[in-house]
């Protein structure tokens, strides 16, 4: 183990990413990040999604540089500064005025968690009303709120607290094609005998990275959203790590036709990997008084200088969209390809854009095949409630030969694991 292996054991048992990865990473640009003993790693996960464009982006590591060359203010919480301005500006313009949406935003505080949990209060705020519904396998955050709406038995149990005013429903696909949770919940609601009162809102992924990258079809999130509106419910699209163009368009709910209530954005919004979140929702929804939800944190001006050069430079046109789902085309075609050569051991493919998934029957397979990519200079971790499944989170700015690299790098790790198993198992 590397020298500074040992400083870092001061750190709490909590980490993970480091146990996985047990090397010390030094500088990082683009597609690629490199270890003190100068050995380069093909990055297919992103900062878990918090690196759309890569890292140290030239364009947005400038637009750092001269604001800090210009004394520009750093920490402002919820302060008026240009550099928010800014952003408000570029987000209007390129974001929500191309999509005719008509939202308030929100600076809630820098993390995915802490967008939920406003729209969560919010939701409840409005309506006056305490349950909301999630869905299986469902990861919403770690706050107590957001946790409590995260179907995850493990990360649930970390609250130490009852977690309540939820109600479960099954995800798109959940439990086989027989089992229909938008019916089932439509038909809870309208009994008066269900023990189910209204729920204030309905919190749904359009596609469950966390969960196993579970991608829900178009047509089942325009069902939800009409049986929202149809029953006076507020849909919630956490788009967290699936939003700023992860499944091609800027938001992953644009392809269903559907406007959410409330979004919830984090993660790439910077676009340089600083912490940032938004909240988005319809201007009657702006209830809220004065300082009535907020935090420390909110206004990382920095991060509103990065978010907006990357609006500017990312979104001005449709280029990056239809990028993403080119390449996504290429990561698709190769995952089904392995995953049919490995159909003996359950392998099964999917994804949307450039978020993937592999799954396997034994879900000790995905860890190793994670493992023995690492070792090949590729990383890539596991999603899902069992950790069955490779999640392949390129950046989006990923270019065809590393996004080839890597998808090779893959198979040979699939195939490096099974033969050694077989190996074992002959031995």
């Amino acid at each position: 183990m590397p020298d500074e292996f040992a400083s870092l054991a001061l750190e709490s048992e909590v980490r993970s990413y480091c146990r996985a990865w047990p090397t010390v990473f030094v500088r990082a640009r683009g597609s690629r990040l490199e270890d003190q003993d100068a050995r380069s790693y093909l990055d297919f996960f992103a900062g878990a999604g918090a690196l759309n464009y890569g890292h140290n982006h030239p364009v947005l590591k400038a637009a750092v540089r001269e604001y800090l060359d210009a004394d520009g203010v750093v920490h402002s919480l919820d302060m008026a500064t240009a550099a928010k301005a800014d952003l408000l500006a570029a987000f209007d313009r390129h974001v929500l005025r191309p999509r005719h949406l008509d939202y308030r935003v929100q600076f809630p505080g820098p993390t995915g968690t802490n967008s939920v949990e406003a729209a969560l209060k919010l939701a409840r705020k409005v309506t006056g009303r305490t349950g909301v519904v999630a869905f299986t396998h469902a990861f919403h955050g770690m706050t107590l709120g957001a946790l409590a709406v995260t179907g995850s038995a493990a990360k649930r149990a970390g609250a130490g607290v009852p977690l309540g005013h939820t109600y479960r429903i099954p995800y798109d696909g959940f439990g086989g094609d027989g089992v229909q949770g938008l019916a089932l919940l439509d038909a809870l609601i309208e009994s008066g005998s269900s023990g189910v009162d209204l729920p204030a809102a309905v919190i749904v992924e359009t596609v469950q990275g966390e969960g196993g990258v579970n991608v829900a079809r178009a047509e089942w999130l325009a069902e939800l959203s009409g049986l929202c509106r149809r029953r006076g419910i507020l849909l919630i699209v956490d788009d967290v790590q699936m939003g700023c163009g992860r499944t091609g368009p800027f938001f992953s709910f644009e392809a269903a036709g559907i406007t959410p209530d409330i979004v919830c954005l984090s993660k790439s919004i910077s676009g340089y990997g600083l912490p940032m979140a938004l909240t988005l929702f319809r201007p009657e929804l702006d209830v809220w008084s004065p300082g009535e939800h907020n935090g420390t944190f909110r206004g990382n001006n920095l991060a509103f200088v990065t978010a907006a050069a990357a609006l500017r430079t990312f979104w001005a046109d449709s280029t990056l969209e239809k990028e993403t789902a080119r390449k996504g085309e290429t990561v698709a075609l190769r995952l089904e390809e392995i995953a049919a050569r490995h159909a003996g051991e359950g392998a099964v493919s999917r994804g949307r854009g450039l978020v993937h998934g592999l799954s396997f029957r034994d879900p000790a397979l995905a860890g190793r095949v994670g493992r023995e990519a690492f070792t090949r200079g590729l990383l890539v971790e596991t999603a899902g409630a069992r950790d069955e499944v490779v999640k392949l989170l390129p950046p989006l700015t990923v270019s065809d030969d590393e996004l080839s690299e890597g998808l090779a790098l893959l198979e040979e790790s699939v195939d490096a694991v099974l033969a050694s198993r077989d190996h074992a198992r002959t031995a």
